[in-house]
Parts: structure tokens; C-alpha cells; sequence
């Protein structure tokens, strides 16, 4: 569907919205009357972005970008590949290629942490800074290995608002993470829409950014994507990495002599080869796999990753149907890596990012693990529901321009689990 001739700051949106043709830009001369609620939203929309600060940097000509940078500021290459344009700032409804594929960009910042004094970055007690945000599933996991491995008094962390707010109005139409302290006043999305609290957020009491934008420049970064986690040190004044991955790594194995719980080792040496297995078909087609639905633009794009992403689902159920983790009896970083899109996938990803074929709830193994997982006592203090759907619902415009967050009620997390049908434990560093 196409409402055409609205004005060239409603057409963008309303295509958008129902399908991802080429956009027409240029005024019609009538508007016609779409379904009254829908038409009010839009409407509402097009006034006012007309009316606001923010129509400096949101101009007719690039309102279709509002949380998207715009096709014209990545040259498309071909194949797999986009290729970035100088001096762009891009969020991830950019990465995609001329099939419609969202490509996820390499983080940029790719240093290691490590336990020799002489090292660029040793590992020392209170050195480090990890910025983070409840909603992003990479960040949230570096958090709660941070939380597992008891370092909160080693590595201090801030926590970003869940709904994204321009970073820079009237230079350009970028969008990111924006750092609040809990006593706030609530915030709208970028549009103006809804007023969504600060209570969850820690604010950056290191280098006082108002913006994850800001700690990228900081360091001079020219990579342009302002993304979480990042992994900051405070006497160089510099990031070590935004590479989630890796961080887990560091934090894992660098910092044992000042953590609470040095013993526990999530990603054992032995289980190496067997996590990269995993990780082979959990990563692309899981993790990623539901920003590749979601963020599709072909048809035939989407359901690729769609058929790919339940096709490994049901994978990982037969996995769990046999034993209590995805490495046998030993749980490890890779849980916690599958746990982290699942808990997001029933309240958000089923509808938000059209990933529709079964729930969660419908596969007994998985629905039963993360029941587990969420019963532990790290994990469940970094999961916050209320952050994780505030922001996938509010944070992409030409997603969801209202900023409307379904009333679902969710699924109790706390109920008893059947996964001690198996036997388990934490793996223990010698």
C-alpha cells in the first residue's frame, strides 16, 4: 500500500511502512484519506517534524532517513558488500546491500586487554568502563559477564536510555543511544512521540557524554557507527574495543585476580572447538538472524533469513532436547549468547521484526532454558523487559513512527523449570 501525495514529508513514511519500494520524494497535489487512526499518526508526523528543532537536520528531502541513513550515503558494491561514504554516520537500518540484505558492519575498535603489566592495556582494577545498554543484546551480555564474574567493582558501567534521540540536530539526521540519570524527566522518540522514563539508566559519570556518539568521538573514531557495547580506558582516554565477542573474552579470563568469582570460566579451552561450532549457525542465523528479518528489504532477502532462522531454531531445540546446555553439561558463554535473543524474541522480535513462524513459548527445551537462565541470579539482574521493549518500539521511526508499545503481558520467567532433568554445572578455571 502507498498513500500517495500526502506532502513529502508523510510519503516517505507511509511507504516505509507497508513495503520498501523506491521512494518518490517530490510534492503531490491531493491527499487522500487513509484509515483515520493511521492518518492522524502521520499526519501528526509530517506537522511535526515541519515544526521542530529537529527540521534543521530532517529536511524533506531526508525525513525518510530518520532513523535510517538514506541509500545515498552508502555506494552499493554489489554481492554482500556495501561500501561506506566518507564522513557518513550510518545506524544499522543502513547495512544493506543491493539485494535487500542487512550486512552487518564490523566493529571498528579491536584491541585486547591483557594480564601483562607491560601491556598497552594491562588488566588493572578500575581502569576500564563499559557503556552499555539494557536493550542492546551484545552489550547486555558483556553486562552480565561483568555481573557473573562479580567485577562490578572493577569495571564500572553506564547504561544508555532505551529510546534512541538525535545526536547532533541540524548537522545530520543520526540517532543513537543517549545517556540519562534515573531522576530525568521522561523522553519522547525522536518524532516527539510518547514519554518513555529514565528509571533503569546510569548515566556517563566518567567522561559525563551526553551521547555514545560523543565517547566515539572522543577517541577520534572514523568508523561512524556509534554502536554498544564499548569497552573504555580511562587513563588512556581512548576505547579498547566495541567488538562484543572479544570483550566477553577479556572479561572472562583478564581480570581474575580482582574478580569475586575468579574460578568460573565460561568459555573453557577444552570446549573451544565445540563453542565455534555452535556459534557457526547460532550467530549468522539467530543473533543476526532476526535483525536480517527484520531489517530486510526484499522480499526474497527476508525470507532467506526467515527460513534460516527457524531452520536453526529447531536445531538448537533438538540440541536442548538432549541435554541441559549447548555444550553438554557445562554452561557456558554460548548460553548466554542464545539466551540473549531469546528472551527478546516472543515481546519484540515475533511482531517487531516479522518473525512470526513459532514463538518461543511453543519449543519446550528452549522456552525451559531460558527460564533457566533467567532464574540465575546475574542474568536476571541485567534483564529489563520494560528497556528491551521500549526501545526496539520507539527507537526506528520509519518503523513504528508512534512510538506505540504493544500491551503484551509477559510470560513468567520465574515459574519452575524442567531443565534439572539433565545434569549441569559452571565450569571452574583451574
Amino acid at each position: 500500500m502507498r498513500v500517495r501525495g500526502a506532502n513529502s514529508l508523510l510519503t516517505p513514511i507511509v511507504t516505509a511502512t507497508y513495503r520498501q519500494p523506491a521512494v518518490s520524494l517530490r510534492t503531490a497535489t491531493k491527499v487522500p484519506t487513509p484509515p483515520p487512526a493511521f492518518a492522524l499518526c502521520l499526519l501528526s508526523v509530517a506537522s511535526l517534524v515541519r515544526r521542530s528543532g529537529a527540521a534543521k537536520g530532517v529536511s524533506r528531502r531526508n525525513l525518510a532517513s530518520v532513523s535510517m541513513s538514506s541509500p545515498s550515503k552508502k555506494q552499493k558494491t554489489g554481492g554482500d558488500s556495501t561500501k561506506e561514504v566518507k564522513g557518513a554516520v550510518r545506524d544499522c537500518l543502513a547495512e544493506v546491500n543491493e539485494r535487500g540484505e542487512f550486512k552487518r558492519v564490523d566493529a571498528q575498535w579491536r584491541r585486547w586487554i591483557t594480564e601483562e603489566p607491560d601491556a598497552e592495556f594491562p588488566a588493572e582494577a578500575g581502569r576500564y568502563h563499559l557503556y552499555s545498554a539494557n536493550a542492546c543484546p551484545w552489550a547486555n551480555r558483556c553486562h552480565c559477564i561483568i555481573k557473573m564474574k562479580g567485577l562490578e567493582d572493577v569495571i564500572s558501567v553506564s547504561v544508555a536510555h532505551p529510546t534512541w534521540q538525535f545526536s547532533k540536530k541540524g548537522v545530520d539526521t543520526h540517532a543513537g543511544w543517549i545517556f540519562k540519570d534515573p531522576k530525568d524527566p521522561p523522553v519522547p522518540n525522536q518524532l516527539g512521540f510518547g514519554a518513555f522514563d529514565c528509571e533503569g539508566c546510569i548515566p556517563d559519570f566518567v567522561n559525563n557524554c551526553t551521547f555514545v556518539r560523543d565517547v566515539y568521538e572522543l577517541a577520534k573514531d572514523t568508523g561512524k557507527k556509534y554502536s554498544v557495547p564499548v569497552l573504555w580506558d580511562k587513563k588512556k582516554q581512548t576505547i579498547v574495543s566495541n567488538e562484543s565477542s572479544e570483550i566477553v573474552l577479556m572479561l572472562n579470563k583478564c581480570f581474575n585476580k580482582f574478580a569475586k568469582n575468579p574460578t568460573l570460566d565460561l568459555f573453557p579451552e577444552r570446549l573451544t572447538k565445540e563453542m565455534d561450532e555452535l556459534n557457526d549457525f547460532i550467530y549468522p542465523n539467530i543473533n543476526n538472524g532476526v535483525y536480517k528479518c527484520g531489517f530486510a528489504k526484499t522480499q526474497e532477502a527476508y525470507e532467506e533469513a526467515y527460513n534460516q532462522l527457524f531452520e536453526s531454531l529447531e536445531k538448537a531445540e533438538a540440541i536442548l532436547s538432549k541435554q541441559r546446555y549447548l555444550c553438554g553439561d557445562t554452561f557456558t558463554g554460548m548460553d548466554l549468547k542464545l539466551y540473549m535473543t531469546l528472551v527478546r524474541f516472543d515481546p519484540v522480535y515475533v511482531v517487531y521484526f516479522k518473525c512470526y513462524g513459532k514463538r518461543i513459548e511453543e519449543y519446550p527445551n528452549l522456552w525451559n532454558f531460558v527460564k533457566e537462565l533467567y532464574q540465575m541470579p546475574s542474568v536476571q539482574a541485567i534483564t529489563n523487559m520494560k528497556h528491551i521493549k521500549t526501545h526496539y518500539f520507539t527507537s526506528h521511526p520509519t518503523l513504528n513512527a508512534c512510538a506505540v508499545i504493544p500491551a503484551r503481558k509477559d510470560a513468567d520467567m520465574t515459574t519452575r523449570h524442567d531443565r534439572d532433568r539433565f545434569p549441569g554445572k559452571m565450569e571452574t578455571a583451574a
